[in-house]
């Protein structure tokens, strides 16, 4: 781990201002993936700035019947929060089904979000990666790849993003909410705060340098049962092969999102309209453009599979 400068911020905006008059400054709160990546070297701040105290661990409602949640609200208080156990299911579930329990009781909503990949070659610092090294290749493409993305992809990164709680929130049509350094606010689509790889898959979100989450914010409830499935080498403690965060509403309306194959939570609005017709039909539709390799091809069968489980599961 290399030398580092510390502060303790004293506003949100006081954050995003350190970290733009910091170059190479990082944010840190429960910190279960930046201090794993600086052991590594893989991330090497200059300067970090402690969020911790800014007050953002509350989850209120809204004025239009949603949810605010902190950015600092840990990953196992919000999973077990009555509103989000009764109103936004797949929430609750998505969290419990990731890391441990020691993790969840660290990790924060905004540092969920943000959490780096976990492809092996990234972690690899003795292969090229865009990711960590932009124009240094990306050794995965003709590598061990089982696990790697097979949709959004591009000839510079095919790594997918980690989180299961970004899946359950992109689902729910989720709304990230920033502060700037000048104290501009900034409200993003969950759909739109994840990029796909392109040519620089080192900028993995909308954000500009320096800005800072304050909340996320749910809309009003779905209602109608929320499924989340999650398929992994071993029962716990694993990231996705593959996820389904999936809810079925009263109405007949359906929607849809994946883990595990893409750079970022997958979700297909044509796939959405199609769950009246079964689970081949909205895997048909999700998977549209997909490209695999030899050895992750067998995403394909597997997320037709797990959407029957899930099909399945809700007529149980």
């Amino acid at each position: 781990m290399k030398a580092f400068t510390y502060e303790r911020a004293a506003s949100p905006a006081k954050a995003a201002e350190a970290a733009v008059a910091n170059p190479g400054a990082k944010f840190i709160a429960g910190g279960t993936n930046l201090l794993d990546l600086m052991k590594l070297q893989i991330e090497t701040p200059t300067h970090l700035i402690d969020v911790n105290r800014l007050g953002l661990d509350e989850i209120a409602a809204t004025r239009d019947g949603g949810l605010r949640i902190g950015a600092l609200v840990r990953n196992t208080e919000l999973a077990a929060h009555k509103a989000v156990r009764r109103d936004y299911g797949v929430l609750s579930r998505a969290l419990l089904s990731g890391a441990s329990g020691q993790l969840r009781n660290k990790a924060t909503t905004a540092g969920n979000l943000l959490q780096r990949t976990r492809c092996p070659y990234f972690y690899d610092t003795t292969k090229p990666c865009n990711k960590r090294r932009p124009g240094t290749g990306c050794a995965a493409l003709n590598g061990f790849n089982r696990n790697m993305a097979i949709m959004g992809t591009s000839a510079d990164c095919i790594a997918t993003h980690p989180s299961d709680m970004a899946v359950a929130m992109r689902l729910l049509d989720a709304t990230v909410e920033t502060v700037t350094s000048d104290g501009t606010k900034r409200a993003i689509p969950m759909a739109d705060f994840h990029r796909l790889p392109g040519n620089t898959p080192d900028i993995e979100t909308a954000l500009a340098p320096g800005e800072f989450i304050t909340s996320v914010v749910l809309p009003k409830p779905l209602g109608g049962t929320h499924i989340y499935r999650k398929v992994r080498d071993r029962t716990s403690y694993a990231f996705a092969v593959l996820s389904v965060a999936a809810v079925f509403d009263k109405q007949g309306e359906t929607r849809f999102a994946f883990g595990g194959l893409a750079h970022k939570p997958w979700r297909v609005e044509a796939a959405d309209a199609l769950g009246s017709r079964g689970a081949a039909a909205v895997a048909e539709a999700a998977l549209a453009g997909a490209k695999t390799t030899e050895q992750n091809a067998f995403k394909i069968d597997l997320t037709q599979r797990t959407l029957a489980a899930v099909f399945a599961q809700k007529e149980a």
